[in-house]
């Protein structure tokens, strides 16, 4: 039989989208193909907040780290790429495979979709804090969705 999403075991994967102050959190599932929000990392000139990362892995077990890959809209890399890499290695203590994905307009679809959402009147004020962990849900749910 083939290997479909049915059956294979439940995943849990962890998405982030960098940014040179915050970094978007979310986690995704497998199963559902869908991402939830979980928040933001600090980012700054002292680094990023490792020990906060290292508590959401532990809490949530993630098979998989997802993050977000920037790109211009040519395909070639964005100006803060090299510090995703960096960013990237730094997440290998974690002994996880780590994938990227491509990161293109996340945040303006986050944004887009949480003052639709704000329209609605199903959520209230939109801080970039909300956009970066939505960004997150996009990127993870982009991998989800191409996983076969």
């Amino acid at each position: 039989m083939p290997d479909t999403p049915e059956s294979r075991a439940p995943e849990t994967i962890i998405a982030f989208d960098f940014g040179l102050r915050r970094i978007g959190v979310a986690i995704g599932q497998s199963v559902t193909r869908s991402a939830t929000p979980i928040g933001v990392v600090g980012n700054s000139d002292a680094g990023v907040d490792h020990h906060k990362i290292a508590a959401i892995i532990d809490e949530w077990r993630p098979a998989t780290i997802v993050v977000g890959m920037p790109l211009h809209t040519d395909g070639r890399r964005g100006d803060i790429a090299a510090a995703v890499d960096v960013f990237i290695a730094e997440l290998g203590r974690h002994e996880l495979p780590i994938e990227t994905v491509d990161e293109r307009y996340t945040s303006i679809e986050a944004e887009q979709a949480l003052k639709h959402a704000r329209q609605a009147g199903t959520r209230g004020r939109i801080s970039k804090e909300t956009i970066d962990s939505a960004a997150a849900v996009f990127i993870a749910e982009r991998y989800l969705s191409c996983r076969e």
